[in-house]
C-alpha cells in the first residue's frame, strides 16, 4: 500500500511540474509541457494527449511530426481500445517508422487481476509494456521517465529518414518565406522625394 501512495504522490508531482494543459481544439488534443532530467541534463518535454482520436479512425500526419516517442494506451475495461492498437501502430509506423513506442494497460486499479493476463500485442512487436493506473498513480512515473529516456536516446542517435525529410521541408519552407519577404521589399522601393 505504501508503494501505491508513493507512486501517487510522485505522479502528482509530475502533474504539478507539467505546465497547465493547453487545449488545442483545432487539433483535438491537449498539450502538456514538462521539465525532466535525463542523465543529469535538463530536458523539456512536450506531451501531446490525443485521447479520443479513435473516433476519427486516423490522425492527421501533423500529429506525428517531430515525435521522438509514442505511448500507446488502452483501457483494460474497454476491449475495443486494445483491439485498436494494431491499426494505430500501423499508422504510427507509416509516419514515424523508427521512434520508440511503449504500450500501456491503463485502469488496473479497477481490477488488479488484469495484471495476470497476457497482452500479446506488445510482445508481438517487441515493445515495452506497462500496467498503470492513472487514478492511483501506479507505475505512472516509471512509465513517463522510461518514455522520456527512450525519446532522448532516440533523438540523440536518430538516423530516421523521416527526420531528415521533415528538416529539409522546414528549411525549404523557411528559405521560401525569406525569398518572399525579400521580393516584397524589392517590389515596394522607397519613395524618393520629388526633385526640384
Amino acid at each position: 500500500m505504501h508503494y501505491v501512495s508513493k507512486e501517487r504522490a510522485e505522479a502528482e508531482d509530475v502533474k504539478k511540474s507539467a505546465s497547465r494543459p493547453q487545449q488545442l481544439s483545432t487539433f483535438a488534443l491537449t498539450l502538456y509541457k514538462h521539465r525532466a532530467r535525463v542523465d543529469g541534463k535538463p530536458v523539456l518535454v512536450d506531451f501531446w494527449d490525443t485521447a479520443g482520436q479513435e473516433r476519427f479512425q486516423s490522425m492527421h500526419a501533423s500529429y506525428y511530426h517531430k515525435a521522438h516517442a509514442c505511448i500507446m494506451v488502452f483501457d483494460v475495461q474497454r476491449k475495443v481500445t486494445y483491439k485498436n492498437l494494431s491499426s494505430w501502430y500501423k499508422e504510427l509506423r507509416e509516419f514515424r517508422p523508427e521512434i520508440p513506442c511503449v504500450v500501456v494497460a491503463n485502469k488496473i486499479d479497477a481490477d488488479m487481476k488484469v495484471t495476470q493476463k497476457n497482452f500479446n500485442f506488445a510482445r508481438k512487436f517487441s515493445l515495452p509494456f506497462y500496467f498503470v493506473s492513472a487514478a492511483d498513480g501506479t507505475n505512472v512515473v516509471k512509465l513517463f521517465n522510461d518514455a522520456i529516456k527512450l525519446a532522448v536516446a532516440y533523438k540523440q542517435n536518430s538516423g530516421d529518414f523521416m527526420d531528415e525529410v521533415m528538416q529539409e521541408l522546414e528549411s525549404f519552407d523557411l528559405e521560401k518565406k525569406s525569398e518572399n519577404s525579400s521580393d516584397k521589399e524589392e517590389s515596394f522601393p522607397e519613395e524618393k522625394p520629388p526633385s526640384a
